[in-house]
């Protein structure tokens, strides 16, 4: 992996940066690159309260910004919170997310990005905030632009964009994945539960996690 002078990570959730990137992010914290995750919004409106269930709707916003912090001291790096609304940035004005995060960006001077392929991201969210994200980089100079890695979660991504430029297998960091993620305690049972089992194995969150979440895959956006 090449070195890189300061990677920021941008998704618009709690716990995205764990389930999408976590492997990676270790590997770049590994080579002492500082690593910043700009996270969209809080979750609030998200539908796991836990198992058992220790929120509600009221509570939800705290305890996932404290499972943010706990899984960023996880990871070792420093997160800034973009303050939106959760399932709201859809409805956002693009410009104006764009030119916010142009701000940060050309503040921190990141070599890489890493954020969601808009379009090839499920969640409404996660597209308006990755669309979002190109925008910012394609506002800068040419000679000020960091690279960017747009990460592609739909079923049709190899169909539609071919495969990944780039492919981690992040196996050799897979405990600290696992101990990211479970820091999203009202977040991990559900999301992890809701992965149809692929073989008699996978009985444990790790087990579950190497085989469905052991390769972390992205694409290089190329700017015209």
């Amino acid at each position: 992996m090449e070195k890189e002078k300061h990677v920021v990570v941008i998704y618009p959730h709690p716990d995205d940066e764990s389930f999408g990137a976590a492997g990676t992010i270790t590997a770049f914290r590994k080579q002492n690159v500082p690593v910043t995750y700009l996270c969209g919004t809080l979750g609030e409106m998200g539908r796991n309260m836990g198992s058992p269930i220790i929120a509600n709707r009221e509570t939800i916003p705290k305890i996932r910004e404290k499972e943010l912090r706990d899984a960023c001291q996880v990871l070792d790096i420093e997160l800034e919170l973009l303050g939106y609304r959760d399932k709201t940035l859809e409805f956002e004005d693009p410009e104006k997310v764009a030119n916010h995060i142009q701000t940060i960006l050309e503040q921190i001077e990141p070599s890489l990005v890493i954020t969601h392929y808009p379009k090839h991201a499920v969640h409404p969210d996660h597209n308006a905030l990755g669309a979002a994200v190109i925008r910012a980089v394609q506002q800068m100079q040419p000679n000020d632009r960091p690279k960017v890695w747009a990460q592609a979660i739909t079923n049709t991504a190899y169909e539609d964009l071919g495969l990944p430029d780039i492919s981690h297998d992040i196996m050799k960091y897979l405990d600290k994945k696992v101990e990211a993620i479970l820091a999203h305690k009202t977040q991990a049972a559900g999301i992890l539960g809701s992965f149809k089992p692929e073989s008699k194995k996978m009985e444990t969150m790790k087990e579950i996690v190497k085989e469905r979440l052991g390769k972390e895959e992205f694409y290089i956006w190329k700017f015209s």
